[in-house]
């Protein structure tokens, strides 16, 4: 291609410009819009598919529901996470507003899930607080707020530019005024004026390499590169935190999470070779990691998550969400391996240094508004420093950072002539060599000297070298060539990874300490010093054009926390870092010294059929259609076009949707069916309760699709239309999942009386969830003598709740010699709910149990009897168990006494 001429650029022009159009960045357009400004979306891939949500999301890390978690708790809990290094104030937001971030996000039609009373069912996965909230349907999350984007009121006021990569902040006088950048498809030079910016291009996720060697094989998502780290440091933002890298336990020889937030409420967890929970840390954290990495490393390693202990039904649908929203090509590798979760656990490792505020602390600073230390320009998402911010997080400082920007209207002066030529040269530059030394084989130079120098244990000597080798890549990097639009995006966004590996190396210089466990470990400053560096460590872009550093105090907190005591104060400037002398080894005149200082289905449909209404049909999507010009696709003689009219309907969600789609669960073709189904549990948070939907609902529990009776009764049940009698009938149905759809629809309306023949049914995996869903000792009888396993097991555990009264109690006591490990640890969780004076001896004889689950069950109930001197005594015998949870929970007991 040529190289456009500087004066050929392409100028837009609008209020608010969000570059990335991710989670963060979504939010962000939305909001500024709903504010009245006129908003731009650039996005160097298509929104429609772009950022780390675009697989969707398996569960919220971080949901502070009310009634299950307080905001304080949270704030503590993420303080402790980051070794007391925290700005209060901007987890404090994601605390307060997270919830209503939740509610926000089911009214455009995003699910998560809840227990039959329409309660979130949130779930405990750390020692402390209840934060998780899953999201097994969580694959469309992307769909949905490309939804809302297309929103005829928001089309209005949002510019979508896809294709499209900003490479630099424009600024004059000290403020944002705008970016530029370039078409990443005809290479068309862009400038962008605007009265403000919000950066939401997420973590740096191409920073380290992966073990496999594979420049996108990534933990993180690939095609987040760094591009917001790099444009916010060199408009003269403040960064911080970046000597606190990302690091994650993943799937051995695979670039996927092992999951353990998905697996864990299934009853999955990290075990050593021994099979024993090893994890001492409460949150997931450095620590943690650093935790993880010396088991690894010790005759205790391999370290796997747990799975094969599970029930059929629990695997199940593990791989359901794990092979399919978290990474759909995860089933193939364990089937090449000859691995399945009922037989193997999964073998794990850790996974490259990349830099993250969400699952870790660094990023560009802001404050509770996502304001950088640039007058109008903005940060949110992975890319803004808010420690552990997660996906609610960032839709949360993407909401913030709109709402703020909101009050700018777009610059009117000239853009700086300066700025625009040094970018300029930027994005063109490999075109004048294009037979230089190729992207790939760059990146893979400098991502390979991230491993060997910077990634910790750290050390001065070594990060000295990393400092020095990206220093010499400037100018190899000055030499790539290139002859396509996207092989500049890829030039580019190398020139991106290497400002942020120097950061990285030079911020680990800077902070003479270990901190965050495995994530800023210094082996010649091997301990932590509160006293000195209970700091946050800032870098920025000097007058100069070098890194310079400030240790600015941690402010005093909003919540206290027992272990750290900021008392805030005067920042500490510590200038340019500079490395050590390490290129010669052996004796010198002075001795060295340490450092000083998913597809969319429309897509789908259209490889179906080459029946040229698909392409009218896709061409009427883009203009919002209502269900009448909808209905002749709905009735196409064509399957794939009415395949395609379902997906239409529910990317555009018009008046009668439900209706729609409930009649279209009629539809003589089982993939029509099949998406009608699939739509309505995907919109039912959207759809209006009407009259004419629990008719079509109701009529649907008698087709001869179980997907179809499955469906519907969900649906009913979600949208309160259905009553018992309807719910009573399907209890006989000839399908499994209908009959549980059933008890779940049965509980949703208190029926529970009807479920007395639920507990003679043929199926386990529906007498386990009978077991679960009664409140009456009496009714759980006959599942406490159940022949299966299971069954007694969540029966038994059911106790706990229900209450656990005489002869109840007695045979939990006799249920402790049971010889499967299932029903004992049942037994340990009804006796919670038990009379101490019976229960509490029992418990403490289960603390030998073998099976850590057992005992693990048994001390959580001794803590329900902890007002007694003998289960005190029982609790401190089990502080030594070989079993982390086991000791963890166990050493709670210590300090009330």
């Amino acid at each position: 291609m040529q190289i456009p001429a500087l004066t050929d650029a392409e100028e837009l022009t609008c209020d608010v410009l969000v570059i990335g159009g991710g989670t963060a960045g979504t939010m962000a357009a939305l909001t500024a819009a709903e504010r009245g400004a006129n908003v731009l979306l650039l996005e160097k891939a298509h929104v429609r598919h772009s950022g780390a949500l675009a697989m969707g999301m398996d569960g919220v890390n971080n949901a502070v529901i009310p009634g299950r978690a307080e905001p304080d708790d949270y704030v503590a809990e993420i303080t402790r996470a980051n070794d007391g290094i925290v700005d209060q104030s901007t987890v404090r937001q994601t605390a307060t507003r997270g919830f209503g971030m939740v509610q926000r996000l089911e009214s455009y039609g995003v699910k998560f899930e809840k227990d039959e009373h329409g309660e979130y069912a949130v779930r405990q996965v750390h020692r402390s607080g209840s934060y998780v909230l899953p999201m097994p349907e969580g694959k469309d999350v992307k769909k949905v707020l490309y939804r809302q984007l297309r929103r005829r009121e928001m089309r209005e006021r949002i510019r979508i530019e896809n294709r499209v990569m900003p490479v630099r902040v424009l600024t004059e006088e000290g403020r944002a005024v705008g970016a530029v950048g370039f078409n990443t498809r005809t290479g068309q030079f862009v400038s962008v004026r605007a009265g403000a910016v919000i950066l939401a291009t997420g973590a740096c996720g191409r920073l380290g390499l992966p073990a496999s060697g594979y420049l996108y094989g990534t933990y993180e998502n690939p095609t987040n590169a760094g591009d917001g780290y790099a444009m916010a440091y060199h408009a003269g933002a403040d960064l911080t935190g970046i000597e606190c890298f990302q690091i994650n336990p993943l799937i051995k020889d695979y670039n996927g999470p092992a999951c353990a937030y998905v697996a864990n409420p299934f009853g999955g967890y990290q075990v050593n070779r021994h099979g024993e929970r090893f994890v001492d840390s409460d949150y997931w954290s450095g620590q943690m990691m650093a935790e993880f990495a010396a088991e690894l490393a010790s005759d205790r390693g391999p370290v796997y998550l747990k799975l094969s202990h599970l029930p059929e039904e629990s695997i199940s649908a593990l791989e359901g969400i794990l092979h399919s929203t978290e990474r759909p090509t995860r089933g193939t590798f364990h089937a090449n391996r000859g691995h399945d979760y009922r037989t193997h656990d999964v073998e794990m490792h850790i996974s490259e240094i990349g830099l993250c505020g969400g699952h870790s602390a660094s990023g560009v600073r802001v404050d509770d508004h996502a304001r950088t230390t640039v007058p109008g320009l903005y940060a949110a998402g992975d890319l803004a420093c808010v420690p552990h911010n997660y996906m609610i997080g960032a839709f949360v400082f993407g909401d913030l950072a709109g709402a703020d920007a909101a009050r700018f209207t777009a610059y009117e002066g000239e853009l700086p002539a300066d700025q625009l030529r040094e970018a300029h040269e930027l994005i063109y530059r490999p075109l004048r060599n294009p037979d230089g030394p190729p992207q790939p084989q760059v990146e893979y130079k400098l991502r390979r000297f991230v491993n060997d120098y910077v990634a910790p244990p750290k050390s001065g000597a070594r990060l000295s070298l990393a400092v020095e080798h990206f220093e010499r890549m400037r100018g190899e990097i000055a030499e790539m060539g290139a002859q396509t639009p996207h092989e500049l995006m890829r030039c580019a966004e190398v020139s991106f990874i290497r400002d942020c590996a120097e950061m990285a190396a030079r911020s680990s210089l800077a902070r003479t300490e270990s901190r965050w466990g495995l994530y800023h470990e210094r082996t010649d400053h091997p301990r932590r010093d509160d006293e000195d560096w209970l700091h946050h460590l800032d870098l920025r872009k000097s007058p100069s054009g070098a890194m310079e550093f400030t240790a600015r105090p941690v402010a005093p907190y909003l919540v206290p926390v027992e272990e750290y005591a900021p008392t805030g104060g005067a920042s500490r400037h510590l200038g340019e870092i500079h490395p050590e002398q390490v290129s010669t080894a052996g004796l010198r005149d002075v001795a060295p010294i340490g450092s000083g200082v998913r597809t969319a289905v429309l897509q789908d449909a259209t490889t179906a059929s080459h029946s040229p209404r698909i392409l009218e049909l896709l061409s009427l999507t883009e203009d919002e259609p209502e269900l009448p010009e909808l209905r002749p696709f709905l009735t196409d003689p064509d399957p794939a076009v009415r395949r395609a009219a379902i997906a239409a309907l529910t990317e555009t969600v018009p008046a009668g949707t439900g209706p729609a789609l409930a009649a279209a669960l009629a539809d003589p073709d089982g993939g029509v069916r099949t998406a009608a189904a699939a739509s309505l549990r995907e919109l039912v948070e959207v759809l209006p309760p009407e009259a004419e939907l629990s008719r079509g609902l109701t009529g649907a529990l008698g087709n001869d699709d179980p997907q179809v009776r499955a469906a519907a009764l969900d649906t009913l049940r979600a949208l309160r239309l259905g009553d018992a009698a309807a719910y009573a009938r399907t209890l006989d149905d000839p399908d499994i999942e209908v009959r549980i759809g059933s008890v779940r629809a049965l509980v949703s309306v208190d029926a529970l009386d009807a479920l007395t023949r639920a507990t003679a049914d043929p199926a386990r995996e529906v007498r386990v969830t009978v077991a679960r869903s009664l409140t009456d000792p009496a009714a759980l009888t006959p599942l406490l003598q159940d022949p299966d396993i299971l069954v007694r097991a969540a029966a038994l555990a059911a106790l706990s709740t229900a209450g656990c009264p005489a002869p109840y109690d007695t045979a939990a006591v006799t249920a402790l010699a049971d010889p499967a490990w299932q029903v004992r640890a049942g037994a340990a969780t009804a006796l919670g709910a038990a009379d101490p004076e019976l229960a509490v001896p029992a418990l403490a004889k289960a603390l030998g149990d073998p099976n850590a689950d057992v005992r693990k069950a048994a001390v959580l109930s001794l803590l329900r009897h902890s007002t007694t001197p003998e289960a005190r005594a029982a609790l401190s015998t089990a502080v030594q168990d070989p079993d982390a949870d086991v000791r963890a929970y166990a050493s709670r007991a210590a300090a009330p006494a």
